[in-house]
């Protein structure tokens, strides 16, 4: 009965050394209003000088994205009253933003893709930070993060659900870090979105009333948040009510949304140019400098993932999600000897899962491509099985060395000695009279549990492939 309507605002922290007005520090982690200047407090006399870096961030995603990179745009101040916001007013950009009229194609979960708009991506500076927790009662303001350079990346409302949102801002994430213009870390904030949700029955044209929910800094929140927000508005509007145009904020811990303040519109901040900042002015020539250093976009780089490395679509784009694990899986392949689909299989799969049990990431891996390329290495040449190989990651995992360290400490070593192999077989065979007729009667699936017994008596150090040969041979003499 229902349709959801759904448009996010991702807020980039631009990966500039400097703040984007200022020459303050935009490092993460120092102690509070440590790294706040004259410039980004407001003080009376002080002048904002614009950063060319961040401008040129911004028309590199706006290139990324196929849109319209402005060859002028203006910088507006943003009046509202916040304690994190010591000037009174925010420098952002309003009427002409630096990027409009892009878009972003997302794959769906039955595989097709589907096209979401970018109305605009507009530069501006982020506010410093409240800070709620150790101050009895009160609230400490943290100003480091004042005039540090943003981008942020607003959609139209093409959206339809909780999961393309997800689907969406993941491929957002994956370009600006592809590009290099965010490091796009959402624990400390330097990747996050604003949702705007509302729900209208199925059919109509008319936009429903959004509400915007504030501030979600993970994938599994933005999710959860919106599901939780669909459900809210349904159930008001069936229960005879109307839905308030407001912003919310998701709780996390408890897992709802809660009514922060009315939803202002632009005229509620009284956007003007600011007096004190130049148009900025983009030449023909930058932009198409610009274009010629582009590195391989996520697209780009899944599409050549595919066709060089002979993989399956939805492997690739694991591998492809992140610049960090496109790093990771091409210096495995080289250090596997060329093993791609092998390499694919273990990162996609037995890395991946201990990457999610400790939600750490693949830059921050235990065990490096290079040592699981050695790893690999002892598959391919018959030194261990692929089963046997989980146990040895698993020690590598754990520190216990190199896979040649714990091969040796844990007599791993494959069996490969055709005559060590035939005398557990003889052995196996003689204990199970019962089933060697069956498998003689033409029951070919009795020979999965003369594997199993002999890889049982070997403690899995049989070579699997000499195994089977000798067992067809054995059992059909």
């Amino acid at each position: 009965m229902w349709e959801a309507v759904i448009g996010l605002e991702i807020h980039a922290q631009l990966a500039t050394r400097s703040k984007i007005f200022s020459g303050a520090s935009t490092a993460y982690g120092a102690e509070p209003n440590t790294q706040a200047c004259a410039v980004d407090l407001g003080l009376p006399g002080v002048l904002p000088v614009l950063n060319k870096e961040a401008v040129r961030m911004a028309a590199m995603f706006g290139l990324a994205i196929g849109a319209n990179v402005s060859r002028r745009s203006v910088f507006a101040r943003k009046n509202y009253f916040y304690p994190d916001l010591p000037k009174g007013y925010q420098i952002s950009q309003f009427e002409l933003p630096i990027v409009e009229s892009g878009q972003l194609d997302i794959e769906l979960g039955d595989g097709s893709t589907k096209t979401i708009g970018v109305t605009r991506a507009h530069l501006e500076e982020d506010a410093g930070k409240s800070l709620h927790e150790d101050f009895q009662g009160m609230t400490g303001v943290d100003l480091n993060r004042a005039g540090t350079p943003l981008l942020e990346i607003v959609s139209e409302p093409d959206m339809r659900s909780a999961k393309e949102a997800v689907a969406y801002m993941k491929k957002i994430h994956a370009l600006v870090t592809s590009l290099e213009i965010c490091d796009g870390n959402m624990q400390e904030g330097s990747f996050r979105c604003d949702a705007n949700v509302s729900v209208r029955p199925k059919g109509q044209e008319e936009l429903g009333t959004r509400a915007e929910l504030k501030n979600i800094n993970s994938f599994r929140f933005v999710e959860r948040a919106i599901n939780i927000e669909i459900t809210r508005q349904i159930d008001i509007i069936e229960s005879g009510g109307k839905v308030v145009q407001e912003t919310r904020l998701y709780d996390s811990d408890k897992n709802e949304t809660r009514s922060m303040r009315s939803k202002e519109e632009a005229n509620d901040y009284r956007y003007f140019p600011d007096p004190d900042l130049l148009p900025v002015e983009i030449t023909d020539e930058f932009l198409k400098d610009l274009k010629k250093n582009l590195p391989e976009l996520p697209q780009e780089k899944k599409a050549r993932f595919i066709e060089q490395y002979e993989l399956k679509p939805e492997d690739a784009g694991v591998l492809t999600a992140s610049p960090a694990h496109a790093r990771y899986y091409e210096v495995l392949v080289e250090a596997s000897g060329g093993e791609a689909r092998l390499a694919a299989n273990w990162v996609v799969g037995t890395l991946a899962a201990m990457l999610n049990k400790e939600n750490r990431d693949i830059a921050n891996s235990r065990v490096s491509a290079g040592e699981l390329g050695l790893l690999l290495n002892k598959i391919t040449d018959n030194t261990i099985s692929g089963k046997i190989a989980k146990e040895v990651f698993e020690a590598m995992w754990a520190g216990e060395g190199s896979a040649d360290d714990v091969i040796e400490s844990r007599g791993l070593r494959q069996i490969t000695d055709s005559s060590e192999i035939e005398k557990i077989i003889d052995d196996i065979i003689a204990a199970n009279p019962e089933q060697v007729e069956q498998f003689r009667a033409g029951k070919e699936k009795v020979l999965g549990f003369f594997v199993g017994q002999v890889m049982k008596a070997s403690s899995g150090k049989a070579n699997p492939g000499q195994v089977n040969q000798l067992l067809r041979k054995k059992l059909s003499a």
